[in-house]
């Protein structure tokens, strides 16, 4: 007992704060230096360009790339790196909530809402279709259906334990995910002069088929405000279909296991609200609504997007930090192509989509 009261001490869990947030600080600036970096590359071409051909958000996945493919940092890096991609782009995610009013997306109203849920039904059931077309298990088949259709590795991880997925079904599913993540976030803007889009309808595009609502942000960022607004928002319409997803497949879990398994996954413990809608998410749309009451006061949201864009790079450096090339050797031929494929359809569905909404 005196030895509990000792290690519960708060001079103790002072400590304790100090040293992990010290374990993060290697880490962090490692990805502070890679987005400076990036910086400093678009203001040289702003002076020699007079426009960036290349953003800074783009500039720091590749150069983050090129620093994890030379040279693989060390275990007291990761933390940091780790927290960088995910923490502080969630953050980020949050804050933007302060620059968005509502009336972004209800001007498309129900038709743009029925949409999105069209889309997510009709991606998820070819998805699921196609890899067990191309001989793919019925639990990973589901995993990959979630993961595309909805938010990536964040899907996957709360539909897992419903449908009783084993941890092979799990690395399987999500080992190209961030690769792929990666190439959306790098190469979908390259389709708004292709298609001659507006800002409205890149906004809804990168919203229906980037995975994570952080990348749609880095998607989004360079094509403007508008499409930020919108990508956003589309997204977050998005992962809240998770909900009913994960309430279907628990009811459908009993067919998909034995008897015996079916026991074992009863008795997982059940998925609490903040896994199926992450807090940021919720910041988000407490932001947004505060915004559009008029809350927020006007001279603060100036301030708060360059926050939101500085996060940005550093997130996106640190995203670039765990990318891994190499990682596409040790990936399946079929669940490369399920992945791949699934991806696909949902961009031609979501861009005959958004010629619906001009």
């Amino acid at each position: 007992m005196p030895q509990d009261e000792e290690s519960t001490a708060p001079g103790n869990r002072s400590a304790i704060s100090v040293t992990r947030l010290a374990a993060l600080v290697p880490g962090v600036l490692l990805c502070i230096a890679v987005a400076g970096i990036s910086a400093a590359l678009e203001a040289a071409e702003r002076g020699l360009f007079a426009h960036p051909y290349v953003e800074a958000l783009v500039l720091a996945i590749l150069l983050g790339m090129a620093v994890r493919n030379f040279w693989r940092p060390p275990e007291r890096w990761q933390a940091g790196i780790a927290f960088s991609a995910k923490q502080l782009l969630e953050v980020a995610v949050m804050l933007l909530g302060a620059s968005v009013s509502f009336a972004a997306i209800t001007a498309s109203g129900v038709a743009l809402l029925g949409a999105i849920a069209a889309t997510v039904v009709a991606t998820l059931g070819l998805s699921f279709g196609l890899g067990r077309l191309l001989g793919l298990s019925t639990r990973l088949s589901i995993l990959i259906a979630c993961g595309n259709s909805i938010c990536g590795n964040s899907a996957i991880a709360a539909v897992a334990p419903v449908i009783g997925a084993d941890g092979d079904d799990i690395a399987s599913s999500i080992s190209f995910t961030a690769i792929l993540g990666v190439m959306m976030v790098l190469g979908l803007p390259l389709l708004i002069p292709l298609l001659q889009l507006s800002a409205t309808q890149y906004g809804i595009l990168a919203g229906l088929t980037v995975y994570a609502v952080p990348q749609v942000l880095a998607a989004t960022v360079p094509a403007g405000l508008v499409s930020t607004q919108i990508g956003t928002l589309v997204k977050l319409v998005r992962v809240l279909m998770l909900g009913p997803v994960v309430v279907g497949l628990s009811l459908l879990a009993p067919r998909l296991q034995g008897g015996v398994r079916s026991k074992t996954i009863r008795s997982e413990p059940k998925i609490g609200f903040f896994r199926l809608v992450p807090w940021f998410i919720l910041g988000f749309l407490v932001l947004a609504a505060l915004r559009s009451l008029d809350v927020v006061p006007a001279p603060v949201i100036g301030p708060l997007t360059a926050i939101t864009g500085f996060l940005t790079v550093v997130s996106m450096a640190a995203l670039g930090l765990n990318v891994d090339i190499r990682v596409l050797a040790t990936v399946g031929s079929r669940v490369t192509a399920a992945v791949t494929l699934s991806l696909m359809l949902l961009l031609a569905i979501s861009i005959s989509l958004i010629h619906w909404f001009d």
